[in-house]
């Protein structure tokens, strides 16, 4: 029996990993405002988030926020995750760039600094039955995790390559303005901890979550992988 998994998130790359894993999952976009949310975060803490506090908030705001969703007339009945990334380098936390501009400055940086941590949050919602599970293992309706991968810089990087690759728009919508599934790839000379975090979904981890609520994480397949 294949326990659905609902994915809040429209990323082409977390879509990709978890495919290549074997699953299918249904697709919901959240539309969380993120910059609002770590804002009303960080004025309730009056304090600026981490990095692992920040990616653990949007994570756990993008599942829920999807809830409440009705697919065929009837409500999610499965697993719902939420995740997030974010990449810290010289004391700073960066999501996306959006800007071509801020995404070359932020490449000149990194390049100079030669590396960084890339932060990975989940959420996870067991919505069998059409509801959160709510009980004294999980009270808060949901089980989060943080996970994270120090990656090194190639330290030949030059202005021109540097320019050419943000051209090409790929690091405009990704944490830390690079991708280790495309271009970016050949500019990653290291990583140290779990690979698949870097994606933007840690899968030892989402395994690990998903047997935490008693479901087999082969139950997640829907195909041969």
């Amino acid at each position: 029996m294949t326990v659905p998994l609902y994915l809040a998130s429209t990323s082409p790359a977390r879509l990709s990993l978890l495919r290549a894993a074997g699953i299918e999952p249904v697709l919901i976009s959240p539309g969380v405002d993120e910059d609002a949310a770590v804002a009303i975060a960080e004025t309730e803490a009056g304090r600026a988030l981490t990095a692992p506090e920040t990616v653990a908030l949007l994570a756990r705001a993008k599942a829920e926020a999807v809830l409440d969703t009705r697919l065929d007339g009837g409500a999610l009945d499965g697993l719902v995750l939420g995740g997030d990334s974010a990449f810290e380098f010289d004391g700073e936390v960066h999501g996306k760039p959006h800007d071509p501009l801020i995404a070359l400055e932020r490449w000149r940086r990194m390049a100079e600094i030669g590396h960084g941590i890339l932060w990975s949050g989940h959420w996870l919602i067991d919505h069998r039955g059409g509801a959160p599970r709510r009980d004294d293992a999980f009270p808060e309706g949901g089980a989060g995790r943080v996970a994270s991968a120090e990656l090194t810089f190639a330290d030949d990087l030059d202005p021109d390559e540097l320019a050419a690759y943000v051209a090409t728009g790929e690091p405009l919508e990704v944490a830390g303005a690079f991708t280790i599934d495309g271009r970016a790839a050949a500019f990653i000379t290291r990583i140290d901890g779990t690979p698949s975090a870097v994606v933007g979904l840690s899968l030892p981890e989402l395994r690990s979550m998903v047997r935490g609520f008693g479901v087999p994480w082969h139950q997640l397949w829907t195909s041969a992988g």
